[in-house]
């Protein structure tokens, strides 16, 4: 990531640690590799006794927080995010408002009782032991500091609250469809980041998170009867009174905590050869079957945490979590929660693409509000040729699917930029595609500019310079230009911040001379196949001009296509029978009925 600002090198960047005085000497000696990089950090001690019975909670949160930022701080803000839940919210009003909403919302929060909803309430909130004048907004806590926060300065927020769990309807909840009685995700206030661009205290509507490094210490006081799956590591000294328990769980270097707890989990672990040991929660009421799933889930999984680990870079932490729980599927620190009552291979499935969202969105930590695409794209792709994989599917074309509803999306009228805020689109269908299909495609149709070997280069390079960061677009592009010796900003520009398309004709073949045409405004190099009348074929390439360079590869290549220009001519050494363009379909291009002609 590039900034301009001078600034205190980032703390943190560290592989996981089982003990915080490992974190904190780590921190000491790990900078950012870029000395004009900055994050900010933020150490959580937190002391929960939750009621099984009210849903009912209680916190005291200690928050070391640490401006690395050129900037002094006047304010802060907190997410509480269950506030959500509750008739007349953003994520009410929104959901029933939409178009298309999502079926498991629709109008369920709009008719939830006093003792049904979320919320988490602050009564009281201290800066280095002075109290401080703060507002509930929404899901925004609007917090006016006692004293500004300087650059480098490190300040202390002592913060009690009281939260309820709502029903389970999105994400988080109590007593899941499937039984789950506690699925406890964006539970606590969560400080706002604050990076170069500033503030990002968005609502919660329904879609992604942007959340603070740092490490956090939880203890969790809750029934001695229930099984609890978490981030982080859960400590030995388990103390015991009366009909409860705490469990106390140290987490480092994670910008998310999230926790599950049922009285009938089976709880299941598989150690990843030199990698984490694998846990696996889920409830003994299944089915015969779907208990026998999640046995036969287990070696998958050290399978995908293999490939992954391979094809993107080594998994930092001790341990991962799959835990049965939520509203479908959902990515975590250190874990995930998934709906259990699946069929084997749909269990696999939403198993790889959480799993993950560990590299593209956990440790790859981009501004899931803003760049969506970055986190569900890479993930779907990468899901998609694990799958691929580990469930020897055979296809020779693992995310075709994606290509499939791109399409349908670029060709709709209801597309709109990848630059569209999460919340900002018109329709849940087309924040869908754009975010899962659409940014998968960005990847794979990547590697057909640059090369196999050099994407699969920029991805491990990417992850090397950019994991315990937030990345941005430009990381990415840059990166594989830093890879290629290419320029490839035209092709953020084109695919990532427009709707323009892509649409390359073969116009006409007279005698050996070809004619080319670019219909549609997106440039794009062009692989395409010939195929002689004597029955022989020849792979042409033509450069685009503006990469400045070529992709390795064995085809032919002739003259650069210079984008202004719409039509392209050369000839052949004989004569032509056809002629295709990508003919192994790696481009989005909105129109493949013209892409072959036959003379």
């Amino acid at each position: 990531m590039k900034k301009i600002m001078l600034s205190v090198c980032c703390l943190g960047l560290l592989l996981a640690c089982g003990t915080t005085s490992q974190v904190e000497a780590q921190n000491s000696v790990e900078k950012s590799n870029d000395p004009y990089y900055w994050q900010q950090h933020v150490d959580y001690k937190m002391e929960i006794d939750m009621d099984v019975e009210s849903f009912q909670y209680q916190g005291k949160q200690k928050l070391v927080y640490t401006n690395n930022s050129p900037d002094v701080l006047n304010r802060v803000y907190y997410h509480l995010y269950f506030n959500a839940f509750q008739p007349g919210s953003e994520m009410d009003i929104r959901s029933r408002t939409i178009s298309d909403p999502d079926r498991r919302v629709g109008d369920r929060i709009s008719k939830l009782q006093p003792n049904e909803i979320g919320y988490i309430k602050v009564n009281s909130l201290k800066q280095n032991g002075t109290k401080l004048k703060h507002e509930t907004v929404g899901t925004v806590l609007e917090v006016d500091l006692a004293k500004p926060i300087q650059p480098g300065e490190s300040v202390t927020f002592d913060m009690d609250f009281d939260g309820q769990v709502p029903v389970q309807i999105r994400r988080s909840g109590r007593n899941s469809a499937e039984g789950v009685a506690l699925s406890m995700v964006q539970w606590y206030p969560k400080l706002a980041e604050y990076d170069f661009e500033g503030w990002h205290a968005d609502p919660y509507i329904g879609r992604e998170f942007h959340s603070v490094w740092g490490d956090f210490d939880v203890k969790l006081t809750i029934d001695k009867n229930y099984v609890v799956g978490s981030t982080g590591y859960q400590q030995e000294d388990v103390k015991i009174k009366g009909n409860k328990k705490t469990i106390h769980i140290i987490a480092p270097q994670v910008h998310d905590f999230m926790w599950a707890a049922d009285p009938d989990y089976i709880h299941d672990t598989m150690q990843v050869p030199d990698g984490p040991l694998l846990h696996f929660y889920y409830k003994n009421t299944l089915d015969a079957e779907k208990l026998d799933f999640w046995k036969k889930l287990q070696p998958k999984t050290v399978a995908l945490m293999q490939y992954f680990s391979e094809h993107i870079g080594d998994y930092p932490y001790k341990q991962y979590s799959v835990i049965q729980g939520g509203d479908g599927g959902m990515e975590y620190a250190m874990g995930t929660l998934i709906t259990g009552n699946r069929s084997f291979g749909s269990l696999v499935g939403v198993t790889a693409h959480e799993l993950a969202h560990t590299w593209f969105q956990f440790l790859l930590a981009t501004n899931e509000t803003k760049h969506e695409w970055m986190d569900e794209g890479f993930t779907s792709y990468y899901s998609d040729y694990a799958m691929n994989e580990v469930m020897n599917e055979g296809n020779d074309h693992p995310t075709s699917g994606s290509y499939r509803s791109y399409l349908f999306l670029a060709k709709s009228d209801k597309e709109q930029p990848l630059t569209t805020h999460a919340d900002r689109y018109a329709y849940n269908q087309a924040y869908g595609i754009s975010a899962y299909s659409k940014g998968s495609v960005f990847l794979s149709q990547l590697g057909y500019i640059i090369g196999e070997d050099n994407l699969s280069k920029t991805i491990k390079k990417y992850f090397n310079d950019f994991k315990f960061k937030h990345p941005t677009p430009l990381d990415i592009i840059r990166t594989a230009e830093k890879v290629t010796d290419l320029e490839l900003d035209w092709y953020l520009i084109d695919f990532a911040q427009t709707t323009n398309t892509i649409d390359y004709a073969v116009k006409s073949i007279e005698g050996k001379t070809i004619s080319l045409e670019r219909i549609d405004i997106m440039p794009m190099p062009i692989d395409l196949t010939v195929t002689y009348t004597d029955g022989t074929t020849e792979d042409f390439y033509i450069p685009l001009q503006m990469m400045r360079g070529e992709k390795p590869t064995e085809a032919t290549i002739i003259a650069d296509w210079a984008w202004a220009n719409p039509n392209y001519t050369f000839e052949v050494s004989k004569a032509v029978k056809s002629v295709e363009i990508d003919p192994k379909q790696w481009v989005a291009d909105v129109n493949r009925e013209n892409n072959k002609l036959e003379k």
